[in-house]
């Protein structure tokens, strides 16, 4: 009999109270103010500086979510029968309808008129947070650390930097939407979340020595 659903149900409290949410709203807040940039800008702004607006709201939510998997309680957690997977799963089940809300409000808070296409930015702002995700996860399985979202948003936030300055122009992310470059760049922009997914559903195993040693009692 299959037990997931049960145990899901059963972890669900816990995990709502042990949620990012003060560093997700404070993100999430910061992104909204960067996104209404473009309308308090009235008609001096153009279709360029909306579309770096809502690119960099995606970024600020992404350093927000990258605490998703902090957990002071996580060597507690290890040790219990529901698989790392599973834990992780369901935090990120929690976040992701937040975040889908969130997104269409920034969406909405541009302007129509200087609005750049929204399922090409929205595939950009998919792809960061999937980083965000992903580096989080990472660090889960390679580091003992219960927090690790500090390090994990400034490794983004570096990286994030150093691609807007150094990424070579042949394979080129940030482009505007009349770029000829628009269609190729997101198609890197689709490899980029399919390879960030990818990491995360990696990393969210439970390492083979953790599940030899839980099942005969003990803790690696």
């Amino acid at each position: 009999m299959n037990r997931a659903p049960g145990v899901s149900r059963a972890l669900l409290r816990p995990v709502v109270r042990t949620l990012p949410w003060r560093a997700l709203g404070v993100a999430g807040g910061l992104g909204l103010l960067f996104a209404a940039g473009p309308r308090l800008m009235g008609e001096d702004t153009t279709g360029r500086p909306a579309l770096n607006a809502l690119r960099l709201s995606a970024v600020v939510f992404a350093l927000g979510a990258a605490f998703l998997l902090d957990d002071s309680a996580r060597h507690t957690t290890a040790v219990v029968p529901t698989r790392r997977a599973v834990r992780h799963t369901l935090r990120l089940a929690l976040v992701v309808p937040v975040a889908a809300l969130w997104w269409t409000a920034a969406l909405l808070l541009v302007p129509a008129d200087v609005r750049p296409p929204a399922g090409g930015v929205t595939l950009e702002a998919a792809a960061t947070l999937a980083l965000a995700l992903a580096g989080a996860a990472f660090a889960v399985r390679r580091s003992d650390g219960t927090r690790p979202g500090q390090a994990v948003a400034g490794a983004l936030f570096a990286t994030a930097v150093l691609a807007s300055l150094l990424w070579p122009e042949r394979w080129a992310l940030f482009v505007a939407p009349d770029d000829e470059r628009w269609a190729a760049a997101h198609d890197r922009w689709a490899v980029l979340l399919c390879a960030a997914l990818a990491v995360w559903a990696v990393c969210g195993a439970e390492p083979v020595r953790r599940r030899i040693g839980g099942g005969l009692g003990f803790r690696s």
